[in-house]
C-alpha cells in the first residue's frame, strides 16, 4: 500500500496511523553516533568552559564554532558537494537537540547552522553556494543573520535599511542599522535584509564581515544567554557586489519568512536538550538533598514535579520528530520532482509552517516550565549561581521571544490555518462544517472503546472535533473580524497545541507497544496523564473563546457539544505520576 504523504496542517482533519509516524526510538546507528559526537563535544569543550563563555572571553566562541566545524557538526545537513554530510532534517534535529544542552553555545551554534547558513544553502546561486557553504560547513567562516531593526521587530518588513545600486552598476551601497544580531561580535559572513531603491519589500544580501563601513556597538547586557554575542551592527556606505544579492530583488521578505519557519521548528527541537538536562539536574539534586531525614525525591510533591517535567518533555519530543519526518518525506518527493536539495527542503519546511509555529511555542513553554520547576526543586540553592539550574533558568526565557514571540506565533498559526483552508489546500472548513452539523444534533456521550489505544484515539479525535468546532463557528460568526479577535485566535491556537502534542504522543506510545518496549506501561502512564490534562485544557480554551462571541441558545448548544467532545473517563493521575517519577529517581537520569 502506498504511504500517505502528510501535508502541513493536515493533522486537523487526517486521522494518522502510528505506522506513519517516526519516533525517536527508531534512530539508526549512524544517527545515534552523530548524537554521541555532539554530546561528547559538549562534555569535552563546552561544559568545562561555561564560565569563560558567559564572560565572553575574547575569541573563545569563534574557536568553539571552528572546533565544531572540524568535527563535522556545522555541516550535518549541508549537501556533500559543499563539504557537508547531506543528512536528513530529522538527523540534523537530533544534533540540535544534543547541542541544546550547551547553554549560550547552543544559541551561537543554531544561529550559525540555521538562520546564518540556510539563506545561502536554500536560496543562494550555485556560485554563492560554492564560494561560501564549504567554509561555513568547516567553521572557517561563522555566520549571522541581520533582519531585526530598532523599529522593525515582529513587523520585519517595516525595516528602513537601504541598498542603492551604484552608478557603475557593480555594487549596492548599503546603509542602515540592525539590532539583536546573534554572533554579531565575531561573524565573518552576514545575511543582511534591506530595501533596494524604492522597492517596498526586502531584498537579501551576503555581506562579508570585514567589509569597509561596518561598525558594531558593544555587546548587549542580557538576562540570560550571556555568552552569546549580541550586538547592533551599523552599515555606512558598505559596498556589496551585485552578485551577492540572494535570489531576486524584492525576494528577501519571502526568504526571511521561510528561514523563520525553519528557525521555529529547529528551536522546538533544540530546547529538548535543555529540557532533558534540567530534568537530570533536578533528579540528581532531589536524590542528594535531605530534608526532615529523607531525600527530597521521597516526597510525593517533588515526585509530582519530576513526573510533570518528564511528561511534557516526552510530548514535546514526540511532536518534534513526528514533524521532522513529515518534512523529510515531502523533501524527498520534491527532490524526485527535480528540485535541488536546498529548494526541496525549504519548500517542505514552509509547507509545515503551522506545525513549526506550534512547536516553537510548545517547546519554549515546556522548557520554561521544566527549568522553573527545576529551580523550585532546588529550593534556595536554585536561586544561587553556584548551581547549573540557575543558568538554565535565565537562558530559557529568550526562547519565548526568539523567532517571533509566542503571541505572534499563535496568531500566525490560525492565520495560516485559515489561508490553507480558504485556498482549499486542506479540507479544514469542510471538516469544520461537518463537526458543526454534528454539534447541532449530538446529545449523549459516546461509548468508549475497551481497547486501550482505540480509547486514546477517541479522546484525541474528541480534541480534534472540539478544535474544529470552535474554529468553524468563530469563522462563520466573525468572518473577517476573526483576525482582529486575537484572544480568540490564541484560544484556538492553544487547542491546536494540545491536539498536536497529544496525538503525537499517543501515536508514539502505540508504536512503542508494537515494538514490544519493555517499559510500555510507564509510557502509557505518560499519555494517560497528558491526554487527561489536555482534554481539560482544550475544554477551557474552547469555552473561553465561544463565550466571547456567542450567547443564548447558540452558546448553550455549542458549549454542550464541546463538553461531549471533551468527555474523558477519570484517570488516577497521582499514581501514574508517581510511577514515572519513581523510574526517573531509580535511574537518576533522563531515561525515557
Amino acid at each position: 500500500m502506498e504511504k500517505h504523504l502528510v501535508t502541513g496542517g493536515e493533522f486537523l482533519v487526517h486521522d494518522s496511523d502510528y505506522k506513519e509516524v517516526f519516533i525517536p526510538e527508531e534512530f539508526d546507528e549512524e544517527q545515534r553516533m552523530i548524537g554521541e559526537t555532539c554530546k561528547d563535544f559538549l562534555e569535552t569543550d563546552i561544559i568545562p568552559n561555561l564560565d569563560k563563555i558567559d564572560a565572553q572571553e575574547e575569541g573563545l566562541m569563534g574557536e568553539l564554532l571552528s572546533k565544531a566545524g572540524e568535527l563535522g557538526l556545522l555541516g550535518i545537513s549541508l549537501p556533500e558537494e559543499y563539504d557537508g554530510f547531506g543528512q536528513s532534517f530529522t538527523t540534523a534535529m537530533l544534533a540540535n537537540e544534543k547541542i541544546g544542552a550547551g547553554y549560550s553555545f547552543s544559541v551561537a551554534y543554531s544561529a550559525h547552522i540555521g538562520i546564518g547558513s540556510c539563506p545561502i544553502a536554500y536560496f543562494g546561486s550555485e556560485e554563492q553556494k560554492e564560494k561560501y557553504l564549504p567554509k561555513l560547513a568547516t567553521g572557517e567562516l561563522s555566520a549571522a543573520y541581520c533582519l531585526t531593526e530598532p523599529n522593525a521587530g515582529s513587523d520585519a518588513n517595516a525595516g528602513t535599511t537601504k541598498a542603492v545600486l551604484s552608478e557603475d552598476g557593480k555594487h549596492y551601497i548599503l546603509n542602515g542599522q540592525k539590532m539583536w544580531i546573534t554572533n554579531g561580535g565575531f561573524a565573518e559572513l552576514l545575511t543582511v535584509f534591506a530595501k533596494v531603491d524604492n522597492v517596498r519589500v526586502l531584498s537579501a544580501f551576503i555581506v562579508e564581515g570585514n567589509s569597509e563601513g561596518i561598525t558594531t556597538n558593544p555587546e548587549e547586557k542580557k538576562m540570560g544567554i550571556k555568552g552569546s554575542s549580541t550586538r547592533q551592527i551599523f552599515f555606512n556606505d558598505v559596498k556589496i557586489p551585485v552578485e551577492n544579492m540572494i535570489g531576486c530583488r524584492g525576494g528577501g521578505f519571502r526568504i526571511a519568512l521561510d528561514i523563520l519557519h525553519m528557525g521555529r521548528i529547529k528551536l522546538g527541537g533544540i530546547v529538548l536538550g535543555a529540557e532533558k538536562q534540567a530534568i537530570v539536574q533536578s533528579v540528581n539534586y532531589a536524590n542528594e538533598r535531605k530534608q526532615f531525614g529523607s531525600f527530597l525525591s521521597a516526597f510525593p510533591a517533588i515526585k509530582h514535579k519530576l513526573a510533570e517535567q518528564v511528561i511534557r518533555t516526552f510530548t514535546n519530543e514526540s511532536a518534534v520528530f513526528r514533524a521532522c519526518k513529515n518534512i523529510d518525506d515531502l523533501r524527498e518527493e520534491n527532490i524526485a520532482k527535480g528540485m535541488d536539495h536546498g529548494k526541496a527542503e525549504i519548500r517542505a519546511i514552509s509547507q509545515f509552517s503551522i506545525e513549526a509555529a506550534l512547536l516553537k511555542v510548545y517547546g519554549s513553554e515546556v522548557l520554561d516550565f521544566v527549568v522553573d520547576e527545576g529551580v523550585q526543586i532546588h529550593g534556595g540553592m536554585g536561586f544561587s549561581a553556584e548551581t547549573p539550574i540557575e543558568r538554565g533558568y535565565r537562558d530559557s526565557r529568550i526562547n519565548r521571544i526568539f523567532e517571533g514571540t509566542n503571541e505572534i506565533n499563535r496568531l500566525l498559526t490560525i492565520d495560516n490555518v485559515l489561508k490553507k483552508a480558504l485556498r482549499k489546500e486542506v479540507d479544514i472548513l469542510i471538516k469544520a462544517e461537518e463537526v458543526l452539523q454534528e454539534a447541532e444534533t449530538i446529545k449523549t456521550y459516546p461509548e468508549v472503546s475497551p481497547d486501550y489505544f482505540e480509547a486514546k484515539k477517541q479522546y484525541v479525535n474528541g480534541i480534534k472535533k472540539a478544535t474544529l468546532l470552535v474554529l468553524g463557528i468563530a469563522h462563520k460568526v466573525l468572518q473577517k473580524q476573526l483576525v482582529k479577535e486575537q484572544e480568540i485566535m490564541m484560544n484556538i491556537a492553544d487547542m491546536m497545541l494540545q491536539l498536536y502534542a497529544a496525538e503525537s504522543s499517543v501515536l508514539r506510545v502505540q508504536k512503542q507497544a508494537d515494538m514490544n518496549n519493555v517499559n510500555i506501561d510507564l509510557y502509557k502512564d505518560m499519555i494517560d496523564v497528558f491526554v487527561y490534562d489536555a482534554v481539560a485544557s482544550v475544554r477551557k480554551s474552547g469555552m473561553d473563546a465561544m463565550v466571547s462571541f456567542l450567547e443564548g441558545e447558540q452558546l448553550e448548544q455549542f458549549s454542550k457539544a464541546l463538553e461531549i467532545f471533551t468527555h474523558i473517563k477519570p484517570v488516577n493521575v497521582k499514581d501514574a505520576r508517581r510511577r514515572i517519577a519513581d523510574k526517573l529517581i531509580e535511574e537518576n537520569n533522563y531515561c525515557f
